[in-house]
């Protein structure tokens, strides 16, 4: 296709796209035979007939109004600043995206292409994510980030918002690949976060602009996800998850498939230990998530626009890594109840009953123990250590 002066042309790229019934297979295909859109719709309708089909060389050569105004509109949009028309073309393209049969031929992009050529790690778990995993997907992702990795995910609440936030804190950068057009935010509480991404990162999508949020498009979604990354780290999944789609497809195209392990106690555990059941590696830190890929064979190169921010200054640590203040007595963690609170969250009924304190007595300690950093509160009201990382 490169060879072919006119392969670049993103009119006909996006004309091929858009023709009703040609999907990322199709195109694929046509592109496979005849080398370059331009010499798809120059060819002979008959050779096309004998290839694609009657139905599907007529699609393609007819004169569709309505397919026109949505190219014009999409080259309208791409001549804004950041915003990117990437085809297979492209020397830029996702190179382990074209590794997978259905292969979007194009990509909207939005924010910086140059992040595409540094190696991608995916990070996916549950939208009702716990504080916990929340800490943990963050934690993961910065210091994936810091280690070269661009972290990949899907924008949506929960552990992706958590990654995506990691990753931008880690230097590597971060890519959310959205499961509607490139031009639509979605859920819209995380126009501030997509405004970062674009920034510092990139939205990728495969969708005609102005496509609205459906179910049925994020498994979509989730292939690319997958497809650009050397694996994927689950962090918390429900049985019926849509991150399990995201780690079976990884599987399926030869990637790593790591799992984060949890209480068992927890619903959002049970699809992460059914993975590791299934072979997925268990992990406990980011190191062996590291030890367990490809050696970079070079920092990621970073725009000075985006070098890592000073954790310290601008991220404080959350209750779930912070360092105890230098203040805190020691004596607090010899606490009865400190002792007491495992890593399983734990009603303060529960624990009171073991300590044998009283509740208000109990609560003031609690209290104390939160306040230092020693113990984080679910929003369910229960407590428990925090969640050791790194």
């Amino acid at each position: 296709m490169a060879s072919d002066p006119h392969a670049a042309d993103p009119h006909l790229w996006l004309r091929l796209v858009l023709t009703p019934g040609i999907g990322p297979i199709h195109a694929r295909r046509l592109l496979e035979r005849f080398g370059s859109p331009r010499a798809i719709f120059e060819s002979d309708a008959s050779v096309l007939s004998a290839f694609a089909g009657e139905r599907m060389a007529r699609l393609l050569q007819s004169d569709d109004g309505a397919r026109q105004r949505k190219v014009a509109q999409t080259l309208e949009w791409a001549r804004a600043e950041c915003h990117h028309l990437i085809t297979f073309a492209d020397a830029d393209y996702p190179r382990h995206l074209l590794q997978i049969d259905d292969a979007p031929p194009l990509l909207h992009a939005v924010g910086r292409r140059d992040i595409l050529s540094r190696p991608m790690l995916a990070m996916v778990g549950a939208r009702n994510a716990t504080a916990a995993g929340t800490a943990n997907a963050q934690a993961f992702a910065r210091a994936l980030s810091g280690a070269g990795w661009t972290i990949t995910s899907g924008l949506a609440l929960g552990i992706d918002a958590a990654a995506h936030e990691g990753a931008l804190q880690g230097g590597a950068g971060t890519v959310a690949v959205v499961g509607t057009g490139a031009d639509i935010v979605y859920p819209a509480r995380h126009r501030a976060l997509a405004d970062r991404i674009a920034a510092d990162g990139l939205i990728i999508s495969e969708l005609p602009l102005g496509t609205p949020p459906s179910a049925g498009l994020f498994p979509r979604r989730n292939r690319l996800i997958a497809g650009m990354s050397h694996g994927v780290v689950v962090v918390e999944a429900a049985l019926q998850s849509g991150s399990l789609i995201t780690a079976r497809l990884a599987g399926e195209f030869g990637r790593e498939v790591f799992a984060i392990p949890g209480s068992i106690h927890s619903p959002l555990s049970r699809g992460c230990h059914a993975l590791i059941r299934q072979g997925a590696l268990l992990v406990e830190s980011a190191r062996e998530v590291i030890d367990e890929l490809p050696a970079l064979t070079a920092a990621p190169v970073v725009d000075p626009s985006c070098a890592p921010l000073d954790h310290d200054d601008a991220h404080p640590a959350s209750a779930a890594g912070r360092l105890l203040a230098p203040d805190v007595d020691p004596g607090l963690t010899q606490d009865p109840v400190m002792a007491a609170i495992g890593h399983d969250p734990v009603q303060p009924d529960t624990l009171a009953t073991y300590v044998g304190l009283e509740a208000g007595e109990l609560g003031a300690r609690l209290v104390i123990l939160e306040l230092n950093g020693l113990i984080q509160r679910l929003s369910d009201g229960r407590v428990q250590r925090p969640p050791p990382f790194g």
